[in-house]
């Protein structure tokens, strides 16, 4: 059975940071699109970075670009997620999702792999 289980959240001062880990089982992520989301009450899902399997770039969001990081290690079989200069906007529910589609832009499409999510709060 595919799983993502994601880590890492918490509460955090603005301008702190935070990395947030996803961990998978059951489907090998180098063969996968993968995206982190975030959430929050009354608004819709935001994808703010991935990985395309089509080319391997890794896509920003602009709202988080030069800001957010992600990065994945094959060998663990996990995608990080480093975010800096974290601001009260920042607050949200963070989701990891995977695919197998070669889509060449992956921030919006439909993911098939979900995580539970983490809750990022980040407020003095």
């Amino acid at each position: 059975q595919s799983q993502l289980v994601e880590s890492g959240g918490g509460l955090v001062q603005p301008g702190g940071s935070l990395r947030l880990s996803c961990a998978a089982s059951g489907l090998a992520l180098d063969d996968y699109a993968v995206g982190w989301f975030r959430q929050t009450p009354g608004k819709e899902r935001e994808g703010i970075a991935c990985i395309s399997l089509s080319d391997g770039s890794t896509q920003y969001a602009d709202s988080v670009k030069g800001r957010f990081t992600m990065s994945r290690t094959n060998a663990r079989n996990t995608v990080y997620l480093e975010m800096t200069s974290l601001i009260p906007d920042d607050t949200a529910v963070y989701t990891c999702a995977a695919d197998r589609t070669p889509w060449l832009r992956c921030l919006t499409p439909p993911y098939n792999v979900w995580g539970q999510g983490t809750q990022v709060t980040v407020s003095s």
